[in-house]
């Protein structure tokens, strides 16, 4: 079974690392992601159930550690959809202030449930039988109102809280991201220095990417000591360009069958050629 719910995770991962790749808009992604990740829970599910002769130790396992990686991607992708659908038009400050007003709600869940949070940040396991089998549902166990509209073939008391915590390290992440984002905004805004126009990168953001990683690793930035994402944020400010989720690119890029530093070649053979061409003048 944990070879299975492995081998599916990671497909559904490749599946995220694609619409990533393929679709810019936050909206539109997370709808795509939602719907492959709704189709792995399926598989998942259908799999879990006619699985014979579970022992309680893989019950536990499966309940407290297997599904909810599925499930989190899930609630990830459904509140950032929400959170993007209600997104208001208007200034940097005041997108900025919707965001931390979200932030909000993620330390009103912790509130909530912080002993659980405890419980299952600290690896205590005492109370698991209770938590993760579906035998021993507790209605006193602080309950989602969720978790009586479910298959209780497929759900424990507190699977989906697993989930919650590890999706709201997700979105916390994701919140302080745009928040940092919006706030460059405001700082460009003000700044006579930032608003002078200059050349515009017009080629793809994986060639700009692939770019800044190069740079980065050679350490011509402040000695070799400047972080990526600093160099990165110079360049989307330097350009006007948002280069999102960078480290999901250079993955792509590292994936390459053939050619992983395409971009770099090119630049390569087009300066020996220009020079060639000087030469020759």
């Amino acid at each position: 079974m944990k070879l299975f719910a492995e081998s599916l995770l990671s497909e559904l991962e490749q599946q995220l690392k694609r619409i990533h790749l393929e679709t810019e808009n936050k909206i539109q992604s997370a709808e795509l992601a939602m719907e492959a990740t709704l189709i792995a829970l399926e598989k998942l599910k259908t799999f879990f159930i006619k699985y014979k002769s579970i022992r309680k130790k893989e019950e536990i396992e499966f309940f407290r550690e297997i599904k909810p990686k599925f499930t989190a991607i899930l609630v990830y992708y459904n509140k950032i959809y929400t959170i993007e659908t209600y997104k208001p038009l208007g200034s940097a400050k005041t997108i900025r202030k919707y965001y931390k007003k979200e932030f909000s709600k993620l330390n009103a869940f912790f509130k909530e449930n912080k002993e659980f949070y405890r419980y299952y940040r600290t690896g205590n396991n005492c109370l698991d039988s209770t938590y993760f089998t579906r035998a021993n549902c507790d209605p006193k166990t602080m309950l989602d109102s969720f978790y009586f509209q479910t298959d209780p073939r497929f759900n424990t008391s507190h699977d989906y809280k697993v989930a919650s915590i590890l999706a709201n390290d997700k979105i916390k992440v994701f919140l302080e991201k745009q928040m940092e984002k919006s706030e460059r905004k405001t700082i460009k805004k003000y700044s006579p220095s930032l608003n002078n126009k200059g050349p515009k990168w017009t080629a793809s953001k994986v060639e700009l990417i692939e770019l800044i990683y190069a740079l980065h690793t050679e350490g011509v930035f402040n000695n070799g000591i400047a972080g990526l994402k600093e160099v990165t944020n110079f360049f989307e400010t330097a350009f006007n360009i948002e280069l999102g989720q960078f480290h999901r690119v250079f993955l792509e890029i590292r994936s390459r069958k053939s050619d992983r530093t395409k971009f770099l070649n090119t630049l390569k053979n087009k300066l020996i050629i220009r020079m060639d061409d000087a030469d020759e003048n």
